[in-house]
């Protein structure tokens, strides 16, 4: 795997200094690595449809309700503030992707809903994201996905339990 100049650089430095684990750092760097380059092949993805990762899950949400969303439930759902919603549906909605309703059981609460332009583009994206991340794991096999889920899975709790 090509790690990132920067990691080169620090494990080069690490071997200098002899620092204890230095595969564990190699690793570490790797992991990172590879989440940086998923991370830019997904934003490559989604940035001719004009979407970034927070746009695409709000539309990913809410193309899952199609009698819509309050934007409290949005929030919550994607892990984000209030206020990023807002600024997401603010820009969903100039283009036209997504339409605030007044909610029928309560008038002073929005729901959102995906319009008929934003199921298209939900409908399209979230295809090609599929296919995109399938490709990512299809050639592992169904006992190569368990070990490796069982081994990020390790390291998630061994770095919970010496979470700074």
């Amino acid at each position: 795997m090509q790690l990132e100049q920067k990691y080169r650089a620090l494990i080069d430095e690490a071997q200098r200094r002899k620092l204890p684990d230095v595969d564990g750092i190699q690793l570490c760097f790797q992991v990172l690595s590879l989440s940086a380059h998923i991370d830019r092949d997904c934003a490559t993805l989604l940035a001719p449809h004009g979407l970034s990762e927070g746009r695409f899950v709000l539309l990913f949400l809410l193309d899952a309700a199609p009698d819509g969303l309050a934007p409290n439930v949005l929030a919550a759902r994607a892990g984000v503030t209030r206020a990023t919603v807002t600024g997401l549906l603010d820009g969903l909605e100039r283009e036209q992707l997504v339409a605030r309703h007044a909610n029928a059981k309560d008038r002073r609460a929005l729901c959102i809903r995906l319009t008929p332009k934003g199921k298209q583009l939900a409908s399209t994206v979230i295809a090609q994201h599929g296919q995109w991340i399938a490709s990512l794991f299809g050639h592992l096999s169904t006992t190569e996905r368990q070990q490796l889920t069982s081994l990020l899975g390790k390291v998630a709790g061994r770095l919970a339990s010496t979470a700074p």
